[in-house]
């Protein structure tokens, strides 16, 4: 197959844990054709979309700093349609621009592009609030813009975690007590004097047990959840924020909620999801660029990027 990425510059690459590497590590390794492009290189012309795709060679790391993994060749123009498989994986946060990139992908899918997850999908599921279409199994939640929600919010659970709707690795995320004399700031702040909409949720203690990052692919949940645990004295347990990734079987509770979802991402055209729960509460649904790919496959005998790749193979 030739298959394009969508993703950031893969210079940038961490390529010891990034999770578009070891997709396209995967691809490379059963002899698939790859190209890259950024999202900011997607245009159309009429109906047709097409982008600045560059072929590549993989080449493969030699150490966790190396950054020539890859030759690239000259960039082409070349329309969405002529991939077999086209794979998002750029970087939240979803912002106009992702937004307009989730556009042009739909206007490609209604060309006959194969496009993993879906533009449609990636807009209609913001990955904070999705959780609200699965009360069964989230925490207490708001959204607003209110600060006075907020407040009233706090005074209801005493402890709180507080949120942009738009952000990732943890990026933007307070946790607010009863009496902390900074909420007013933080509020003013994360809410920009009440024009930007944020989530609230309870506060889950079972956080310092980890952040499990539980994985969707083509409606099969992988066996095995990764769990973020924070460091001491952090809240978040982001891997982005620190956090400690370490890979365990699923709870009852954990392939409960996965195995309720897994069905409707499918039907909704998402490949792949990342499924936050914390405790037993499910507080996100990743669908933009989900990760814990390789951590996953280091610490366990269960090959994510394969089980990816099949799914991809699959779908086309």
């Amino acid at each position: 197959m030739d298959i394009l990425f969508i993703a950031d510059p893969m210079a940038g690459f961490k390529t010891y844990k990034d999770t578009t590497y070891s997709m396209m590590r995967e691809a490379a390794r059963r002899g698939h054709k790859l190209f890259h492009t950024l999202s900011g290189e997607l245009s159309a012309n009429g109906g047709t979309v097409s982008a600045q795709a560059a072929p590549f060679d993989f080449l493969g790391a030699k150490n966790n700093h190396d950054h020539a993994w890859f030759r690239a060749g000259s960039s082409v123009q070349t329309a969405l349609t002529e991939f077999d498989a086209v794979i998002m994986r750029t970087d939240p946060p979803f912002d106009m621009q992702y937004l307009y990139a989730t556009q042009l992908l739909t206007l490609a899918e209604n060309h006959g592009a194969k496009v993993f997850n879906s533009g449609q999908a990636m807009r209609d599921f913001n990955e904070k609030l999705a959780v609200l279409d699965f009360p069964q199994f989230s925490p207490s939640t708001i959204v607003t813009t209110r600060a006075a929600d907020v407040r009233h919010f706090l005074a209801e659970h005493g402890d709180i975690i507080v949120k942009p709707l738009d952000g990732m690795g943890g990026m933007g995320i307070f946790r607010l007590t009863g009496h902390d004399p900074n909420t007013g700031s933080i509020l003013e702040t994360l809410m920009r004097m009440e024009t930007r909409t944020i989530m609230a949720q309870r506060y889950i203690p079972e956080i310092v047990h980890g952040d499990k990052r539980i994985l969707v692919i083509g409606g099969e949940v992988v066996p095995y959840a990764l769990a973020r645990i924070p460091q001491h004295g952090e809240t978040r347990g982001n891997l982005a924020a620190g956090g400690r990734g370490v890979a365990q079987n699923l709870s009852a509770r954990d392939r409960e909620i996965a195995e309720t979802l897994a069905p409707e991402l499918k039907r909704r055209g998402i490949l792949l999801a990342g499924l936050d729960i914390i405790g037993e509460h499910l507080t996100e649904v990743n669908v933009t660029s989900p990760t814990g790919f390789q951590e996953i496959t280091q610490q366990k005998d269960c090959d994510v990027a394969a089980l990816f790749t099949d799914a991809v193979e699959a779908a086309v």
